[in-house]
């Protein structure tokens, strides 16, 4: 297979396709190459990363030899794949699963990690080619290659994953190979395991039938989408999205990455490449939102419980981080793998991020908001939570006046970000009236006060009369998509004329079309080089503000133009370039969480509903 150039030059961001196994997730390519796994987590170093280096980083692919077109489809409301092969000698298909162990207890680990690719002739005899080469750690790890009659084991000192392939393969430099012809509905199927026990002698065991491995997990996926309670317009778009944000949830512990991937770039040649494999505080409000909103308040349970975990830990200072590992770590710290060269040569290649040492003051209101989304829709919250509240609250209190780094982690220094005094308003008003509702205890005469004196600052010193908008940071002219948050967080009406001013300053300035910018990268305010694309959360927040303003017709068609910019899965990334591909991390929870939201407001107004 090396010798067809054109498989090894990296597939566009948004030709790939993603499959989990609720620990982690492998991104398949267009091309049958899975070129993104990290096991056993998604926070675990990689073991397929073509998608960072296309000669370094390590694949999987199966694909037929004959030329013809390359399709994508996932089997019905599940997250199962199937990537087919067309040409005029015959129709080839390979369906990629990672099986889903039911059974094992919520804070427990899975026994293995697989990942099954049945290979099927649907019409015509098919030849096909197998490439395995995995790159152990980001590629820093040499691995050993043992070859036995039932396939393959790749072993380092710290892990060995085994490929069970009923085909004879053959030795290359990295891995092994295999070329075999299929009939018209042949069948073979080849699986990929990894232990959770490192050295783990039993991943070349055969495994049970793979249709025993695929079956019930397409059951699984449908049994848990048939919970979904959107009956909308957009329904296949939002069961598209739902199944996305199942995919990155991990199951221990119920935190949400924020996307599966690593340093997948902003800009192509860029160094805006940042790691998202982990969770942060600011999602919480969302997730909860549209978890909760499409009729999911388990998975919302178990996120608040992650949450709730984290709330106690910061217990007797207060001081919540911006962002978490899936299992609760503190520590992320930011690497960079220079051996990499970066998709499509964007370097530099980082993992760990260290905006988890930043201050940002609206995580707080992003929390408190979630905390009382969550009593009213979901369950109460404890007694041991609301004293968990308190010190965070009272130490976001005494912080609230000073510069910060902000909703989108500047790296020039702190300022007075609007959206961040604007989420502490939040934080306390949600604080006060989740304590009213439930009889909470809590200082209200002070909270009142300051809370007050919050709303004027902002009013005051957020608002710049020239520009007649609510600008990034007190004082400036710089416009920032994040003020449209403001009248989904009720912090103004979203008829209110300087709102309204707002809507039309920013999609003056920051809409190109149906694309919203976050900010005007340009303006050098980010301390960053270069420029980058549209952030598509930032689009569906325009639909939702101006659903609820009222213009219902200007909402709808600019929802559905961003529609059109998903992949062909249904599937976002964090970012939309000049040309219309995506950039940025993939596929991103924040995207489909702000679409679910948008999709689900758009409907309210457009059937006249409040």
């Amino acid at each position: 297979m090396r010798e067809e150039g054109s498989e090894y030059e990296y597939l566009p961001i948004e030709d790939y396709g993603v499959i989990g196994d609720l620990y982690t997730v492998a991104l398949v390519g267009r091309n049958g190459s899975i070129d993104w796994c990290c096991l056993p987590h998604f926070d675990s170093p990689s073991l397929f990363a073509a998608l960072l280096d296309r000669r370094k980083g390590g694949r999987w692919q199966i694909a037929s030899t004959h030329r013809g077109s390359r399709r994508q489809l996932y089997f019905p409301d599940t997250n199962v794949l199937i990537t087919r092969f067309l040409g005029d000698e015959g129709v080839g298909e390979v369906m990629d699963c990672m099986p889903v162990e039911e059974n094992v207890p919520r804070r427990q680990k899975a026994e293995y990690h697989q990942i099954v690719r049945q290979v099927k002739a649907v019409r015509g005899a098919v030849t096909f080619r197998l490439l395995c080469e995995p790159a152990f750690d980001y590629g820093r790890q040499s691995h050993q290659v043992h070859l036995s009659e039932g396939g393959a084991v790749f072993s380092t000192s710290g892990m060995s994953v085994g490929l069970v392939s009923p085909i004879p393969l053959s030795r290359t430099d990295m891995g092994v190979s295999a070329e075999f012809t299929l009939k018209p509905g042949e069948t073979v199927s080849f699986v990929l395991r990894q232990a959770e026990m490192a050295n783990d002698r039993t991943v070349l065991r055969k495994p049970t039938e793979s249709e025993q491995l695929v079956e019930p997990t397409i059951r699984f996926w449908q049994r848990w989408l048939a919970r979904c309670a959107y009956r909308g317009r957009w329904r296949e778009t939002v069961n598209r999205s739902a199944l996305a944000l199942k995919l990155l949830t991990y199951a221990p512990t119920g935190a949400i990455v924020a996307a599966p991937t690593c340093s997948l770039p902003e800009l192509i040649g860029g160094s805006r490449n940042w790691d998202y494999r982990y969770t942060w505080i600011r999602d919480a409000s969302f997730t909860i939102y549209a978890f909760m909103r499409i009729g999911f308040t388990e998975e919302a349970g178990h996120f608040m419980e992650w949450l709730e975990a984290r709330l106690r830990e910061a217990r007797p200072h207060g001081r919540l981080q911006v962002m978490y590992g899936i299992n609760g770590e503190h520590t992320l710290n930011e690497e960079l793998l220079t051996h990499l060269e970066g998709y499509r040569g964007s370097g530099p290649v980082r993992i760990g991020n260290a905006a988890s040492r930043q201050m940002q003051l609206d995580i707080y209101g992003e929390m408190m908001d979630s905390v009382y989304l969550f009593n009213k829709y979901g369950s109460p919250i404890s007694h041991d939570m609301w004293n968990s509240l308190i010190p965070i609250l009272d130490r976001m209190a005494s912080q609230w006046s000073e510069p910060d780094d902000g909703i989108w982690e500047m790296r020039t220094g702190r300022q007075q970000n609007t959206h961040s005094k604007v989420m502490c308003w939040v934080a306390l008003d949600r604080a006060l009236r989740l304590s009213a509702k439930r009889s909470l205890p809590v200082d209200r005469n002070k909270w009142d006060g300051l809370r007050d004196e919050m709303y004027a600052t902002i009013m005051e010193k957020g608002w710049n009369p020239d520009k007649k908008s609510f600008v990034q940071c007190f004082g400036s002219d710089n416009l920032d998509a994040a003020t449209l948050l403001m009248p989904m967080m009720k912090f103004i009406s979203p008829t209110d004329p300087r709102m309204l001013s707002t809507l039309e300053a920013i999609r003056s300035e920051l809409v190109s079309d149906s694309l919203v910018h976050r900010y005007r990268p340009e303006a050098g305010i980010d301390g960053l080089h270069g420029s980058e694309g549209t952030f598509s959360m930032c689009t569906f927040w325009l639909v939702e503000c101006l659903a609820r303003a009222g213009n219902v017709e200007d909402a709808r068609l600019i929802f559905e133009k961003a529609l059109g910019y998903a992949n062909h899965l249904g599937l976002y990334g964090e970012e939309i370039g000049r040309s219309g591909e995506t950039l940025g991390n993939f596929p991103q929870a924040f995207t489909h969480l702000g679409l679910i939201s948008a999709a689900y407001n758009l409907d309210r107004a457009l059937d006249g509903r409040k």
